[in-house]
């Protein structure tokens, strides 16, 4: 039969939800990562740090496992929210590496492409393409952030009792908001940059430039002038300062700069910085993710 005289209709079956659809992108996207040996070695390193702090955690209510081993009860970290700023400290680090090994394959090739097309002549608005791509690394970030730490603070109020965890919300909160802080800033900065960088390796090698590179500069700031201001260009450096006062409620820190003592940045310069990174960087996103019409 020829194709003019089939009748078309529009389709009445049943849909799928909407956030159904918006979990479709990391669905496949976490498919093709974890066919990474290098990725999956690299997920499961970033889950030892967590499983040694529970352990810690352990240890330090068993006197009788202390016995055994030898190890005097004051020889062990304090469980408060100095033990648990450093292990999101170095829990962030993975984050890192690991945003700057997905961040940068997730929208280049959609725009390499012309995939992009596909996606938005369905269903599926320029917000939901961003949001499916965002919760790719929001979803791995949080499962070595926020998640094993939150796991641990439940560990130790179960240990420790209610008084414990009346003592310590602070570090319950500290825990979320610090960790969802790190998550978008790295989360925003990589989709932005595999939005406007098609080569991969570029892309990454830019990831470590804008943390690494923006240190620097800011340490030769700070050694020329004699300031604090130098931090501003750390992004590590402010994210610390926002944790400090999260979790340890520190505000006035100083350090030495060529024999003068210099105080920290102030938390809302921190908060105003971090927050203005991840506006530009939406921007950014936003700005290339555009459906187009093909005229012929």
């Amino acid at each position: 039969m020829a194709v003019y005289k089939h009748g078309y209709k529009p389709y009445t079956g049943l849909e799928t939800g909407h956030w159904q659809r918006i979990l479709v992108i990391p669905r496949f996207a976490y498919r093709r990562v974890f066919q990474s040996r290098f990725f999956t070695v690299l997920f499961v390193i970033c889950l030892i740090v967590p499983v040694a702090g529970a352990l810690l955690i352990y240890l330090r209510h068993n006197l009788g496992a202390l016995e055994l081993l030898q190890i005097p009860p004051n020889a062990l970290f304090a469980i408060d929210g100095k033990f648990f700023k450093y292990l999101l400290r170095i829990q962030s680090s993975f984050a890192f590496l690991m945003a700057v090994f997905i961040g940068p394959g997730l929208v280049s090739p959609d725009l390499a492409s012309n995939g992009l097309a596909l996606y938005l002549s369905r269903p599926f608005s320029r917000v939901d393409y961003i949001v499916g791509k965002f919760s790719v690394l929001a979803i791995l970030l949080s499962l070595v952030t926020w998640i094993p730490l939150v796991i641990l603070y439940l560990l130790q109020w179960n240990l420790a009792g209610s008084s414990w965890m009346l003592e310590n919300v602070r570090v319950f909160v500290a825990i979320l908001v610090g960790s969802w802080i790190w998550i978008l800033l790295l989360s925003l900065l990589a989709l932005a940059i595999s939005a406007w960088v098609r080569w991969k390796a570029i892309a990454g090698a830019l990831m470590f430039g804008v943390f690494f590179v923006g240190a620097g500069f800011g340490g030769v700031i700070k050694l020329l002038f004699v300031t604090s201001l130098g931090d501003l260009f750390h992004l590590t450096r402010l994210a610390e300062v926002i944790w400090s006062w999260l979790f340890l409620g520190q505000t006035n820190q100083t350090y030495m700069i060529r024999g003068a003592q210099v105080g920290q940045l102030p938390v809302w310069s921190a908060w105003l910085t971090l927050a203005a990174v991840c506006g530009v960087c939406l921007f950014l996103l936003v700005k290339r993710i555009r459906a187009y019409e093909v005229v012929r």
